[in-house]
């Protein structure tokens, strides 16, 4: 048996590191003359990020700026609206959160502290924008790199850098009416974050205005410090109602500002906006239910045009890539699952189809680049749904060739510029790597801080059936001893617990090096599946996913004799707290002790975009909420249980983990439950961290081994 100090080193450097994440190049941007790349990277044990150039012609790496340069001493801090945004996007860095890169790459925006700071490249110069009181959010070079856009107090704002001008471009907004900013459901279950867009020529700007006036608003506030104010965040639960969003584009000469029309009653959310070349502005946008979805321009009067549309009998996933214009705006690339996998296709100007570029089963993902000029892309795709691999797509000699980038074996990535490419590898036996390429060469490394786990993973892939599994166990595994298992599980929507990258597995072998056999499975509703694995979940999120795991579990222990089934705890986070709650009381046959984190108690609490795309509106069908619903089953628990929930969650809100507390409570059913205080969703802080998983364990000790 593994010693215990080796546990808690382990367990000490897994909080301290962020889960291994701290230390990994981000925000990766190539400049488009080839010179090199700048990005973010912090200590392995730090979360204060500085950024780095890495420069192409000699190979070599070095630290281009600090926050503490910046500030020359000073303490950062966060308005409450940076915090929120930085909680949409997962992250929990602090100093250079992020920057952005000036079209010609000669300068660098960088936002600290609520101010703005300008960088010349070539100096390292620092200048700070004064740009009048209060704080910048979401600051933007115009295409010409003349102006910076950014939002304050609501309004959107342009800083002209020649004439040192700062004027408010809009008016009207509120506390409860936004001008350029995304409102909640896009930035948390859109993947959009933009809330403004330039035209190409830098004339103008179109901007989302989002009124919350009729949004429910719901409070989070601070047990353990009564005498704070709560915050209030509006929060549309499913078959409320949403932010009313509409786009409208402003003329920066005159400041004349124009309504862009399209049926928001009928299509009441904005999905996509792109503005590129010389193509018109373009706009992706849903219905409620969010299987009917248009694709629309608009002239410069503001009248919109169907350029394309599609359907689907459940729901109509978002590919955040697409649609990319050719710099011409004579055709564009989209994505669609009418044949029952993701294909990439090219469409004329009129959205009419010209040209299917990938085959269903290369198992398309995402487009990375498009060069339009030499008819080609790079794509992610996969027909292995643990890896994932790049290819390049060329179209200009009539039928598409495809040629791939990488090997089989890992899970790949890339930041794909003008003339560099980045390239993220993970694999399960090796450290991820960031090579930078120019074409096919390999002109250097991005150099990670990552720590390598005390406790290195040993995963076991197995397809059982239909599922991908992966198994963990002890290093001091005895051949014909039975061991308890865990079930480590996600099991929903857009996330997979079984693919190649080995740091994903570290947390899992320190469980297992315990005297466990710790266990993941991808069951239907998980991505890269194709279109009927992944919709099979439709009404049915709680069934069908529990269903899975416990075959999955079977089919294993079939397999390996050694996993005790009479010994099953299960664990999870978000929708796995979901899941581990619902197999405890769904499947007590099956799970003996199971703990749940931040579980959606009620899915008629949880917000309207992701709620009812898998499951409609609550009144039609209501029985299918009613079947998913913890609280319909708290009765059914038999065996021990521990939920936990950070009191600060505003993406599953507090009130689900007291509401299932309560269930339980009120039913006489025995159980634990463990407020983080101050936690939001993602728990960074490493000493909550290193206690939470250590209570974990104990949890599972307690109860399933003997």
């Amino acid at each position: 048996m593994t010693q215990p100090i080796t546990q808690d080193a382990f367990l000490q450097q897994y909080a301290q590191t962020n889960r291994f994440r701290l230390g990994e190049p981000v925000q990766i941007q190539t400049l488009a003359d080839g010179s090199g790349v700048f990005f973010l990277r912090s200590g392995p044990r730090d979360f204060v990020r500085d950024l780095y150039f890495f420069d192409a012609a000699t190979g070599a790496e070095r630290v281009f700026l600090t926050a503490a340069q910046i500030l020359q001493g000073g303490a950062e801090s966060l308005s409450v609206e940076e915090q929120a945004r930085r909680e949409r996007m997962r992250m929990a860095a602090r100093g250079i959160a992020t920057y952005q890169l000036s079209p010609n790459g000669q300068q660098l925006l960088v936002p600290l502290s609520g101010r703005l700071y300008l960088i010349e490249r070539s100096s390292g110069a620092v200048s700070h924008l004064d740009l009048g009181p209060g704080g910048v959010l979401d600051p933007k070079f115009s295409p010409n790199g003349q102006h910076i856009a950014f939002v304050r107090d609501n309004t959107l704002w342009c800083h002209t850098l020649a004439s040192r001008e700062t004027r408010a471009l809009t008016r009207g907004a509120s506390e409860r009416v936004t001008h350029g900013l995304a409102e909640f459901v896009a930035q948390e279950e859109m993947d959009r974050m933009d809330g403004y867009w330039w035209s190409p020529d830098s004339q103008k700007i179109a901007y989302e205005v989002a009124d919350t006036t009729g949004v429910e608003r719901l409070q989070i506030g601070d047990p353990s410090r009564p005498e704070r104010p709560a915050q209030q965040w509006p929060y549309p639960r499913a078959g409320r109602q949403n932010a009313r969003v509409s786009l409208r584009v402003v003329t920066l000469s005159t400041l004349e500002d124009r309504h862009l029309g399209w049926d928001a009653e009928a299509f009441p959310y904005l999905a996509k906006v792109t503005w590129q070349g010389r193509a018109p502005l373009t706009a992706l946008v849903q219905n409620r239910l969010q299987n009917h979805a248009q694709l629309l321009t608009f002239s410069a009067d503001g009248a919109p045009h169907l350029l394309h549309e599609e359907r689907d009998p459940a729901w109509l996933n978002i590919d955040p890539s697409v649609p990319r214009w050719r710099a011409d705006g004579t055709a564009f690339l989209w994505s669609t699952e009418r044949e029952g996998a993701y294909t990439l296709e090219l469409r004329a100007a009129d959205g009419s189809l010209t040209q299917t570029l990938t085959p269903p089963a290369l198992g398309y993902r995402r487009l990375l680049s498009f060069d339009s000029a030499r008819q080609r892309a790079v794509i992610v795709a996969g027909d292995d749904p643990r890896e994932s691999q790049l290819y390049q797509l060329d179209w200009s000699q009539g039928a598409p060739e495809i040629t791939a980038l990488t090997t089989p074996g890992a899970e790949h990535s890339a930041v794909v510029g003008a003339q560099l490419r980045v390239v993220t590898r993970a694999s399960d036996t090796e450290a991820p790597t960031f090579t930078v390429y120019r074409d096919q060469t390999a002109v250097g490394t991005l150099t990670s801080a990552q720590e390598a786990p005390l406790s290195d993973p040993h995963p076991r892939f197995e397809r059982v059936d239909t599922l991908e599994t992966v198994m963990l166990r002890p290093r001091d595994f005895v051949e014909g001893r039975k061991y308890p298992v865990i079930l480590h599980v996600y099991g929903g929507p857009h996330a997979q617990m079984v693919t190649r990258g080995r740091l994903r597995y570290a947390l899992g072998q320190w469980m297992a090096d315990q005297g466990f056999v710790v266990v993941s499975i991808d069951g239907r509703g998980t991505p890269h599946r194709g279109r009927a694995w992944e919709r099979a979940i439709f009404h049915h999120l709680g069934d069908v996913p529990l269903a899975d795991q416990v075959r999955g579990l079977r089919g294993l222990a079939a397999r390996h004799p050694a996993l005790d089934l009479d010994r099953v705890g299960v664990f999870g986070w978000s929708f796995g707290g979901y899941l581990s709650a619902m197999a405890m009381l769904g499947a007590p046959e099956v799970f003996r002790a199971g703990v749940a984190g931040a579980p959606v108690a009620d899915w008629r609490d949880y917000d309207t975009h992701y709620t009812e795309r898998y499951m409609g509106l609550p009144d039609a069908p209501d029985e299918a909420y009613t079947a998913a619903s913890l609280l319909t089953h708290a009765a059914a628990l038999r065996g021990p249980l521990l939920v936990t929930h950070g009191t600060a969650d505003d993406n599953v809100f507090f009130l689900h983990g007291l509401k299932l507390s309560n269930a339980l409570f009120e039913a006489g059913r025995a159980h634990e439950f463990l407020p983080l205080v101050g936690h939001t969703h993602a728990v960074t802080d490493p000493a909550t961290t290193e206690r939470l998983y250590r209570r974990v364990m104990q949890f599972f000790t307690q109860h399933l081994a003997r």
